[in-house]
């Protein structure tokens, strides 16, 4: 069941959520978290709320849409609920604000938020350059943002760690959570004999692998270089290099040694499989925390 409440009010919108969750069989209670999704002006949200309906089924949860429109235009508030079929084991508010109410997300999201449950707040295409101390970013006990949707890609980590809060994380680190599976099974195998260097290749201004060259360079304190090219890991060891790399079928080969190959069906981690295995954890994840922190330290090749 989906509804349009054009330039309507915060009061008008939660009667008719109430009346709509009586008709359509939506339970509060059943809910486990609020998702706040951020969109700024022309940034599409179908996509996103797809993803968020997708989650729901894992986490139920009120999913609240902030898209901010023209802070030229009149000021006004349009929104659309969605509950039922529509909205997976979610309720979609959709909430699309204008003119000078653009700039004061948290007084129209506020109202909306479940009680005593935590909230998520996710910026899904461009994130504010300090994520805690936004509006709505301050809401959320965690906060995901998507360095691969950054403008400038080849600087967001360092924005990333600069503005660095507990609860931060990031879609570009969830992208790679089976990579590093695998090479922290690939270091636990025997022969345990000391990694000495580490080279990380991939795409140029990959957030994701460089935030596997940062993770790789804080776990391992060995030296760490980023190379341009096809993706690829090397890990060294006196007997010669552990190789994690991809082949024609997109599996995942790892290579040691006198070991045989071992090979690892890869599936495509999209923005819904993402959301949901970020939203299993709410505490703080220092991993990604030290991954950053890694960056920095990781020797990037051809620089000065």
């Amino acid at each position: 069941m989906i509804v349009e409440l054009p330039e309507t009010s915060t009061k008008q919108i939660a009667k008719k959520l109430v009346k709509m969750r009586g008709t359509g069989g939506a339970v509060s209670l059943g809910r486990v978290l609020t998702l706040i999704v951020c969109a700024d002006h022309g940034e599409p949200t179908e996509g996103a709320i797809e993803a968020a309906i997708h989650a729901s089924r894992e986490h139920p949860s009120r999913v609240i849409v902030v898209a901010r429109g023209d802070r030229t235009d009149r000021d006004r508030l349009d929104a659309e609920i969605r509950v039922g079929g529509d909205a997976g084991a979610s309720e979609v508010v959709i909430l699309s604000l204008y003119g000078k109410l653009a700039d004061h997300p948290h007084s129209v999201v506020t109202p909306f938020l479940l009680p005593d449950t935590p909230v998520v707040t996710w910026w899904p295409g461009t994130a504010p350059d300090h994520p805690a101390a936004d509006q709505l970013g301050r809401l959320g006990r965690r906060r995901i943002l998507d360095a691969t949707r950054a403008s400038s890609p080849e600087s967001v980590l360092a924005q990333r760690l600069a503005t660095y809060a507990p609860g931060d994380t990031d879609i570009a680190w969830t992208q790679i959570t089976h990579w590093r599976a695998i090479l922290a099974s690939a270091v636990d195998r025997p022969p345990h004999t000391p990694i000495t260097a580490v080279e990380v290749s991939g795409p140029n201004h990959s957030p994701s692998v460089d935030l596997l060259a940062g993770w790789l360079r804080s776990a391992l304190r060995v030296p760490t270089t980023r190379r341009t090219g096809s993706f690829e890991v090397r890990l060294y060891r006196d007997e010669g290099p552990t190789v994690l790399a991809v082949d024609e079928n997109n599996n995942a080969v790892l290579s040691a040694p006198g070991k045989p190959d071992g090979r690892v069906g890869m599936s495509r981690r999209d923005l819904a499989l993402c959301l949901v295995e970020e939203l299993r954890r709410l505490d703080v994840d220092e991993i990604y925390a030290d991954a950053l922190r890694g960056v920095t330290e990781v020797i990037i090749e051809g620089a000065a």
